[in-house]
């Protein structure tokens, strides 16, 4: 697929190593356009560009940004309007603890919102970027899950795609609402990477009995 990553920080550059080992044709762009061209040249096949129109030929966008740089970013990059958008966002509080809203909405419904004509997918947002980085397998017959949820039946299959082309193990969370299980799961996620000292190495999964 034709993919662009919007932003070139952890995630970002984790999203552009692992999409294009999975031969996926990856632009990405972000506000500090050195950061976007260096990311680019360190993985062979993909390319730097400007912001502006970077959404123009995608199937799919990557929002690797923080959420409060979310709308701002996404107003710059181009009509979204028929575009699967992959918010991998966590609404997190400044000390990465908390989150700053819940319950009656999500950052992935927000963001919805925000682009009413795009096809906004909640995935991702619970793997580390360290995880992304290092690819899906934890061995001993371990992969990571990627927790997928939308209303758009496109966007879903789009972004389980994706996850399944880099390896990962994909989990229906069912309609867009459902981010917002996602996102507190995310949460304690983080806690125990960094509240809980077991580092990065780690991921939430599903369990199946036989």
């Amino acid at each position: 697929m034709k993919i662009t990553v919007i932003g070139a920080g952890n995630m970002g550059s984790a999203f552009v190593k692992q999409l294009t080992r999975a031969g996926h044709q990856v632009s990405v762009t972000a506000r500090d356009g050195a950061k976007a061209a260096k990311v680019a040249a360190d993985n062979t096949g993909a390319k730097a560009v400007a912001v502006a129109g970077a959404a123009q030929d995608a199937d799919a966008v990557v929002l690797a940004t923080a959420y409060g740089d979310a709308v701002a970013a996404l107003a710059t990059v181009g009509d979204l309007r028929g575009k699967v958008l992959i918010d991998i966002t966590n609404p997190l509080t400044a000390d990465y603890m908390g989150l700053t809203i819940g319950h009656s909405t999500s950052a992935a419904e927000e963001i919805a919102k925000a682009v009413p004509g795009a096809e906004v997918v909640k995935a991702f947002n619970t793997v580390f970027a360290q995880v992304l980085a290092e690819g899906a397998d934890f061995g001993n017959g371990q992969k990571v899950s990627v927790f997928v949820a939308a209303d758009s039946a496109r966007a879903k299959q789009t972004a389980t795609a994706i996850a399944q082309s880099m390896g990962f193990t994909v989990v229906d969370a069912g309609g867009l609402k459902n981010a917002r299980y996602l996102e507190p799961l995310a949460g304690l996620n983080i806690y125990l990477g960094y509240g809980a000292g077991l580092g990065t190495g780690i991921a939430p999964t599903w369990i199946h009995k036989a």
